[in-house]
């Protein structure tokens, strides 16, 4: 009896499963799973690929048939988005499988469905999601991310130049005291580069320096250490998130542009205006990378770039082809944002970004010297280095950034808010690491690029500019002060063609006038260049302090140039018929000039002298040594009448050159003080002192 009672029992069991009655109605252990249709996306106007797919499962793990299932949107406005009911009813099938086709899409959003049992209460419901795109979300996508760099770029540009305006000459004169020190050009790189927000810009400087001869290459090494850490200020402001205050600080920088009436203070309120300007870019940026969160083949392609060598090489090209890592490293704290973008990719993304940047200094060095090639290397080669030292030690570079990022209270944060701050601290800690590990043997470092690229003597040119050249256009103050090395040199050309045009008159010896004519085509060259680049440099949006001293030194270019036309024309030509003829001077006229001419001499070291040290004091100092200089003329010129009255033959016979010599060293004595005058006036505001 006992087994025939087991045996009804097992029959009726199986009666209960087989008849389909209440299945997970009876199993209270009954499990529902979403399967398919989830997270998928659709343009507007056209169907979903997926329905959406649920499976009901016994405590067995078994499909349970003719189980009914709900799907409710959670917003009653779906149906005029989708064309899909208030509410939708699916029994499952024989798989457990419940079906709902979602149909055509109308209006782009992010759509939710509570899928339910009513018969399990037990059960929680599920939560499912759609998208609809815009028709034509590609084109907004890419627009949007374009549109959005090129205000990124932009505001990066307007808060360099507004910083620089503001900062200029105290750049140019911290720039003036650099030192062999390492420690000190360190310092000095992190802080320009803060300034003028790009590490890319600080290396074209360099190289710029370098081939202009404002510096040379070992005294680089440090300043680009230096910039590689100040360059990291700008993912670290950008990791904190500041899109929401754009439209704020653009409407602040505005009004402190339109309504101070100090040029300082317009300045700082172009750097406020752009940097809102920057993060309005990254707002539209991130904005329109919104679809990738459901966009397949990009998941995909992030996917892929798990592997680290793969991510730097990516990340170079990338850095390479915008050319601002500044830029690229924005772009990856956004990806973060939008929860697109974990850490294990962001850092070889990162690292890559770091060796991309390099491409900049090495495009302004292709047409530079030796020296300002080895400036591009040694950036390319440090960069280098770092990325296969943290490639090699990667998994304790992760848990590093971790324990860094885990001080600022980031561990229990949520991803897309802990990810951008941990590749910002990633791109600093990253920079610190290198700096600190090459900062004690950067002269060993420079022996080494030196003996990869060693310096060979350039044949020169014919005619060469020295001290200035288009990369230094990024930093007005420092374009200046090339222009003014080259305004010296120029100056120096000049004063030996000076020097030299009266030992034909004093010794009849012609040889002193060869390579006179050269010499003034060498002059003309150096005017016409240099007034190019002044008036490039001019038309930017620079400080009106510095488009002053521009103007400065265009009017001691002019002066200059007009007095090597005074010595290689009217001079030249009468030391050339003086040396065919008998005249000669007296004894007493030859003193007389040569007297004159060091005087004259002396004049054009003092003019040289204002513009070396571009000190207003000298140029006053100038002025009262011609108002000496011009009484001599007048004295000369009285004892040189005395002589024709006592009728010295030789007076009479060299007469008309004498006084001809005088005058034209007199106008050239003049042509060297009137840029000592234009110099005081400008820097007075137009105001004459009382004794000038």
């Amino acid at each position: 009896m006992k087994w025939i009672f087991v045996f009804l029992g097992y029959v009726i069991f199986l009666v209960q499963t087989a008849s389909g009655a209440p299945g997970c109605e009876g199993n209270r252990m009954c499990r529902m799973e979403v399967v398919s249709g989830h997270e998928q996306y659709a343009r507007e106007g056209k169907t979903f690929r997926d329905p959406l797919a649920v499976r009901c499962m016994d405590s067995l793990q078994q499909p349970v048939e003719g189980v009914l299932v709900r799907f409710t949107p959670e917003n009653s406005d779906m149906e005029k988005a989708l064309a899909f009911p208030e509410m939708a009813t699916v029994v499952t099938d024989s798989a457990g499988m419940a079906y709902l086709s979602l149909g055509e899409a109308y209006k782009k959003g992010d759509y939710a469905f509570v899928v339910s049992v009513p018969s399990q209460g037990q059960l929680a419901p599920e939560l499912c999601m759609v998208h609809v795109r815009d028709a034509h979300w590609v084109f907004f996508l890419i627009s949007g991310l374009l549109g959005g760099l090129g205000l990124f770029l932009l505001g990066m540009g307007m808060m360099s130049e507004g910083m620089q305006n503001s900062a200029g000459e105290r750049m140019r004169t911290v720039l003036a005291k650099l030192t062999h020190n390492r420690f000190v050009a360190l310092s000095l790189g992190a802080l320009i580069t803060m300034v003028i927000q790009s590490s890319s810009a600080t290396n074209v400087m360099l190289v710029s320096f370098v081939n202009s001869r404002l510096m040379r290459f070992r005294q680089t090494i440090g300043v680009m250490l230096g910039a590689a850490i100040g360059t990291t200020i700008t993912a670290q402001i950008i990791a904190f998130k500041l899109t929401d205050y754009s439209l704020l600080f653009i409407a602040l920088g505005l009004s402190v542009q339109y309504f101070m009436p100090k040029m300082a203070a317009k300045e700082l309120g172009k750097a406020l205006l752009g940097f809102g300007i920057l993060f309005f870019g990254m707002h539209i940026m991130s904005e329109s990378m919104y679809p990738l969160r459901s966009y397949e083949p990009f998941l995909k392609a992030i996917t892929n770039l798990q592997n680290p060598a793969l991510g730097i090489l990516v990340g170079a090209l990338l850095t390479a082809l915008i050319q601002s890592s500044s830029a690229f490293i924005g772009i990856l704290i956004i990806l973060s944002m939008q929860g697109l973008l974990s850490l294990n990719v962001a850092i070889p993304l990162l690292i890559g970004a770091n060796v991309g940047t390099s491409i900049t200094a090495i495009l302004a060095a292709l047409k530079g010297s030796r020296e300002a090639k080895q400036v591009a290397l040694s950036h390319t080669v440090f960069k280098i280095i770092g990325a296969i030292l943290v490639l090699a030690l990667l998994p304790w570079f992760y848990k590093l950034i971790f324990h860094v990022s885990a001080l600022s209270d980031t561990s229990n944060m949520l991803h897309s808010v802990a990810t951008p701050r941990q590749i910002a601290n990633a791109h600093t800690v990253y920079n610190l690491i290198l700096c600190g590990i090459f900062l004690p043997f950067t002269n060993a470092y420079a022996r080494f690029i030196q003996w990869m690229f060693p310096y060979r003597e350039e044949p020169e040119k014919a005619f060469t500019l020295r001290y200035i050249n288009e990369g230094l256009l990024i930093t007005p103050a420092f374009a200046l002060d090339g222009a003014r090395l080259e305004l010296v040199r120029m100056m120096k050309k000049v004063y030996f063609m000076t020097e030299k045009i009266l030992h034909p008159f004093l010794d009849k010896n012609p040889a002193a006038l060869k390579g006179m004519e050269r010499s003034e085509e060498e002059i003309n060259y150096l005017r016409d260049q240099m007034v190019d680049y002044l008036l490039k440099l001019s038309q930017n949006d620079i400080a009106p302090e510095l488009a002053e001293e521009a103007f400065i030194l265009m009017n001691a270019i002019r002066e200059f140039e007009q007095i090597a036309d005074v010595v290689s024309g009217q001079l030249y030509d009468k030391a050339n018929r003086w040396c065919a003829n008998n005249y000669e001077f007296s004894d007493e006229g030859r003193a007389e000039l040569k007297a004159y001419h060091e005087n004259t001499l002396k004049i054009l070291i003092q003019a040289l002298k204002v513009y070396e040290t571009n000190d207003p004091a000298a140029a006053r100092k100038l002025k009262s040594r011609y108002k000496r200089f011009r009484d001599d003329f007048f004295e000369f010129e009285r004892l040189h009448y005395l002589r024709l009255r006592e009728h010295d033959e030789q007076s009479q016979s060299s007469s008309k050159t004498h006084l001809e010599i005088i005058t034209l060293l007199r106008v050239i004595s003049n042509h060297a003080t009137t840029t000592s005058r234009i110099l005081i006036y400008r820097r007075t505001g137009g105001r004459k002192r009382k004794n000038e």
